[in-house]
């Protein structure tokens, strides 16, 4: 049995995530979406709110547990009985930010291994940051993320 785990922020959860957790579900009998506290970035949603869209974001998929942690996500998913860390990857210049993690993880951790998947083209451009800024101005979030995650967002910038 494969258990494997998905660590970020999620500040937004967008369908890029989902689409990676998608095609890792094929692959892996277990996924830990792990939802960050501690990130070194101004959130957008408090952790409670990333873990609880995240939860329904992936309710399809039942393979798919979400929780929270602080700490190192290399710590993490070793604390979990996981010896696979899920990343995606969009760009090159994701290739170099991620290439870095993952080195300094397997310093950290010799039992720990990542694995990039890259997700579907329509989904390439996706950032959280871009997802916030086209949600504070009030743009068109179709296809970016989740029905839940679009209702919070424009919750959100109401206020």
């Amino acid at each position: 049995m494969k258990k494997v785990c998905y660590p970020g922020t999620f500040d937004p959860i967008s369908s890029g995530h989902i689409n990676i957790l998608e095609k890792a579900s094929v692959h892996f009998d277990e996924i830990i979406l792990a939802v960050a506290g501690v990130t070194g970035k101004n959130t957008l949603f408090s952790l409670e709110e990333r873990t609880e869209l995240c939860r329904s974001a992936c309710a399809h998929l039942p393979n798919v547990t979400v929780t929270f942690f602080n700490g190192l996500a290399v710590e993490f998913a070793k604390s979990q009985g996981c010896e696979i860390i899920i990343r995606g990857l969009r760009a090159v210049s994701d290739f170099e930010y991620e290439l870095s993690i993952a080195l300094t993880n397997k310093k950290l951790e010799k039992c720990v291994d990542t694995f990039f998947l890259i997700p579907s083209y329509r989904y390439l451009y996706l950032s959280s940051t871009i997802i916030r800024q086209v949600a504070e101005a009030r743009g068109n979030l179709t296809d970016m993320v989740p029905e839940n995650v679009r209702i919070a967002l424009e919750n959100k910038f109401k206020q």
